[in-house]
């Protein structure tokens, strides 16, 4: 299949047909196989830093395709590196491994039945933001261009990366490892991309600058003093404290932060505490994230945020430990202005004109932002959502619903081989 392949990639070159119609035809050939892949990514989904049986597959992927390949990157990670036949930059195309500890609602052929360990509890597993999508459109870009690396002007780097959603507790990983563990050494750029929920099929997204928040998650360890359910002035109860920080702490965004400056955002995601209707326990903890814009802003929300569950705590007669943050902790994602201004063209040639949108920032995160403070990156959004879903119907990522159309994986592929060619091209005639 690979060779067969292959041979279609060298009569399309060697065909009098422009580059653009090339890619189109390379990407309508392959698109049959990165659907595949993603049906088989999304049946085996695998969590942060568990990524083995997809690191497999990918790095198997790469080694047919004649790459350079490296495994055990961070832990799971993978890379490929693909020399092209003339000197030239080296080119970074990232994609994200791991899935969720999400139960899927949706009703596929190939839907997860999942089950593994997550914080020592059973729970089912499911790409429920799509990175299974951004794994198989990239091992489709990865075939696409060693196919064509005889026409490069410089080398590809294919980052396939673990942990995006953050390490397990007491683990380290993600973008965050893999750059200290040498990742971008060499790079001078980087592209990457995000399947869309809400966004219609055939649209590309993005945004200069700020793009997706900074992310601290935190933890906060309640205790107090355990009692019988029906002698609470016994104890002091954890639970009701709690109830009392999680609304005292969304004052700090509506009443401490100038909103008209930049978005923010505290979530309280989790509560564990207790084991019996009637027993008061001794001991609470509760899990969260903070989203910020601006660096000023979020170190005001932490040391807000601090002062606020330290008092309400004692305020009760219970203590707080605060853990901010507790394993995850990204920056903005910044897509570079100039590189995003360069680029600007290949997009619209990509999609269309009147399908590249200018997005307004969002408080979702990506760790993609590690590999953007090393080297001007530039970070899109592009359409799953089906064109026939009406607009008012919204699906959220890192739900049981999540749903992507597939057909929208094909512009993400075409966008991944189209910013490389253009990008090597640009630097060559300069």
């Amino acid at each position: 299949m690979r060779k067969l392949f292959l041979c279609l990639i060298t009569i399309m070159v060697a065909a009098p047909v422009g580059a653009q119609d090339l890619v189109d035809q390379i990407a309508n050939a392959l698109e049959p196989k990165v659907i595949e892949w993603r049906r088989d990514f999304h049946a085996n989904p695998e969590l942060s830093n568990r990524e083995f049986r997809t690191a497999g597959v990918v790095a198997e992927h790469l080694r047919n395709l004649g790459l350079e390949v490296t495994t055990e990157v961070a832990h799971t990670g993978v890379i490929g590196i693909l020399k092209g036949a003339f000197p030239g930059p080296t080119v970074a195309l990232r994609a994200d491994m791991d899935a969720l500890p999400v139960k899927e609602r949706v009703d596929l052929p190939f839907k997860s039945e999942v089950i593994s360990l997550y914080r020592g509890e059973e729970v089912p597993v499911m790409h429920a933001c799509g990175h299974d999508t951004h794994v198989a459109m990239l091992m489709g870009a990865a075939e696409a261009l060693a196919g064509m690396r005889d026409q490069l002007h410089g080398t590809v780097k294919f980052i396939f990366q673990p942990a995006e959603e953050g390490a397990p507790p007491g683990e380290d990983g993600g973008a965050e490892l893999m750059v200290s563990e040498g990742v971008m050494e060499g790079v001078d750029v980087i592209f990457g991309l995000h399947i869309a929920a809400g966004t219609y099929v055939g649209k590309l997204e993005y945004r200069p600058k700020g793009m997706m928040a900074a992310v601290d998650d935190f933890r906060i360890t309640v205790k107090g003093k355990q009692a019988h359910g029906s002698a609470p002035w016994m104890g002091v109860d954890p639970i009701v404290t709690a109830a009392q920080i999680v609304n005292n702490l969304q004052t700090i965004v509506s009443r401490s932060l100038e909103l008209t400056k930049a978005a923010a955002v505290v979530t309280v995601g989790a509560i564990h505490g207790g084991v019996r209707s009637n027993i008061i326990p001794e001991e609470l903890e509760m899990i969260g994230t903070i989203r910020t814009f601006d660096p000023e802003m979020r170190t005001q929300l932490h040391s807000r945020f601090r002062t606020i569950v330290t008092n309400t705590a004692e305020s009760n007669g219970a203590t707080a430990v605060v853990d901010l943050p507790y394993s995850a902790h990204y920056p903005v994602t910044f897509n570079d202005p100039g590189l995003t201004d360069q680029m600007m063209d290949t997009l619209e040639r990509t999609a269309g004109k009147e399908n590249v949108v200018l997005i307004d920032a969002r408080t979702g995160a990506e760790d993609f932002s590690f590999f953007a403070n090393e080297v001007p990156g530039l970070f899109l959004f592009v359409g799953g959502k089906p064109l026939s879903v009406p607009a008012d119907v919204k699906v959220s990522h890192h739900t049981p619903d999540f749903f992507i159309d597939e057909s929208g994986m094909k512009l993400g592929l075409r966008t991944l081989i189209n910013l490389t060619l253009d990008y090597m091209n640009q630097a060559s005639t300069q």
